[in-house]
């Protein structure tokens, strides 16, 4: 979620290497070495997506295709890159608690994904320490602060609008629809910094198979609970709440769109939007909305939080680009959180925040510069 103030972590160390962590995703992706060696996700234009494309993105219109691609695209993911075995220093001690047991959260079982990056991971408390959820303030550490006194049982999620099946799903019940993965993505907020998190959930098209959306449904819009009893922010006026965030039905049914439940082997903490959210990687953080409690499939595009209170700073598609910079400051490097302090040197941004060979064909003929 973006900010209205510059904002600058502080520098956390102590990362140490832990042992007989993941051994099951390392054992998974041995096989796939080559992706270590090779990054394609760059493409010629930054701005302009090619339009020898356009044959792909037509694959990802309506519902109906999305619902058969992720199965394809899992598999061609899977054939076409590699992925070397997970290092022991490229998790967080923490993680080796949730691992073994010893941390206080839920724990959720998942089989290794081969969307995942092999990217060092992010220091656990960082991604839990570290967070935009500005119905619990603006403050980074405000969330952590405040969170706990949000209730997420029950729970309930309404699934409502241009659907054959509208219903409302608890959310236990959600997480048992479809198996769970755990994917290891970048996450690159719109205020120069970035993560690499191992997300738990499942492609967003797996809910979408359930509900069957109609032929009218363009657009999916997400909705965050707004409970000014449990969640502080919410009595400000920084922005308009509920908090809501929209993604194109192609967008929304691509196999990289996670219905996430949990992270780092556990139920997501309520900080992170417990107890379910979406994750859309490709694009700038704010478009990945926390605590669910409605998912609308709508014929016109929805009206976002962020895209409404400053619709010249932050579109409605929002996706990673290092050649579209925010009108107060450069989007082409970011800051990895959890590497070293302020001084670390930043590394460049890449289009589409890494996975523009996945994603690009969504966006086969468009302006980048004008639909940012």
């Amino acid at each position: 979620m973006p900010t209205r103030t510059s904002d600058r972590a502080e520098p956390r160390s102590g990362e140490i290497t832990p042992k007989n962590l993941y051994e099951r995703v390392r054992a998974a992706l041995r096989e796939r070495d080559a992706l270590c060696a090779s990054d394609r996700s760059a493409v010629p234009d930054a701005t302009l997506a090619s339009d020898g494309r356009r044959s792909r993105r037509r694959k990802f219109v309506g519902a109906a295709a999305g619902a058969a691609l992720a199965p394809l695209a899992a598999a061609s993911w899977a054939g076409r890159t590699g992925a070397g075995a997970v290092a022991q220093d490229d998790v967080h001690p923490d993680a080796r608690a949730v691992a073994s047991g010893q941390a206080g959260a839920a724990k959720l079982d998942a089989k290794p994904s081969p969307f995942s990056t092999m990217e060092r991971q992010t220091p656990y408390d960082d991604v839990t320490g570290y967070n935009n959820f500005y119905e619990f303030g603006t403050d980074k550490a405000d969330p952590q602060r405040y969170a706990s006194a949000m209730r997420v049982q029950p729970w309930t999620v309404s699934i409502e609008g241009e659907v054959a099946k509208p219903r409302r799903f608890d959310v236990d019940e959600l997480r048992r629809l479809a198996p769970l993965e755990e994917r290891v993505y970048r996450l690159r907020c719109v205020e120069g910094w970035s993560m690499v998190i191992p997300w738990i959930g499942y492609s967003f098209v797996e809910l979408m198979k359930r509900v069957e959306p109609t032929g009218n449904a363009k657009f999916v819009e997400f909705v965050t609970l707004a409970d000014p009893k449990q969640m502080p922010g919410v009595r400000s006026r920084v922005l308009a709440w509920p908090y809501t965030e929209g993604l194109r039905i192609d967008e929304a049914a691509h196999p990289l769109t996670l219905l996430t439940f949990g992270l780092y082997g556990e139920v997501l903490p309520k900080q992170n939007g417990a107890p379910m959210r979406v994750v859309v990687p490709w694009k700038y953080g704010f478009k990945s909305a926390k605590s669910l409690v409605a998912i609308r499939f709508v014929e016109r595009r929805p009206q976002t939080s962020w895209n409404r209170a400053a619709p010249n700073e932050y579109g409605f598609f929002a996706n990673v680009n290092p050649q579209v910079d925010h009108p107060r400051w450069s989007q082409a490097n970011e800051r990895r959180i959890g590497e070293g302090g302020l001084f670390v040197r930043r590394r460049p941004t890449k289009l589409f925040n890494g996975y523009a060979e996945q994603v690009a064909g969504l966006y086969a003929g468009m302006d980048l510069r004008k639909e940012y």
